[in-house]
């Protein structure tokens, strides 16, 4: 499996390297439309490479995605904690009942009865 994963990296990079390679030509971004630019009198802008466009697209994306799924998953990662906080709780009071159950009982039937 370690061998697969590696080839899939290999072709991948091989890939990402190759669209690199064939899209190097400069295009221009804009912060803004340049009509809304005129009205407003200034507007940032940037000459990059292509391809560096579209990995930052892909990378932002992924980012973006991780970032939303991680925020939507809040409420199960709150519960879970809860549910854990409760059950620690609850094998507490359970040790402790066993003591007092088996308190001035012989230590052997004390442990053969823990074990049950």
């Amino acid at each position: 499996m370690r061998y697969l994963r590696y080839a899939f990296l290999a072709v991948l990079g091989i890939v990402l390297i190759s669209v690199s390679l064939a899209n190097r030509e400069a295009v221009e971004l804009t912060l803004i439309p340049s009509a809304i630019a005129d009205l407003l009198g200034f507007n940032f802008s940037a000459s990059l490479p292509l391809f560096v466009v579209v990995l930052g697209g892909i990378v932002a994306g992924l980012v973006i995605g991780f970032l939303w799924e991680w925020l939507r998953e809040h409420k199960h990662r709150r519960d879970a904690t809860a549910s854990k906080g409760e059950v620690r709780k609850l094998e507490r009071e359970v040790k402790k009942l066993k003591k007092a159950q088996n308190e001035g009982q012989d230590e052997v039937l004390a442990l053969l009865d823990e074990a049950s």
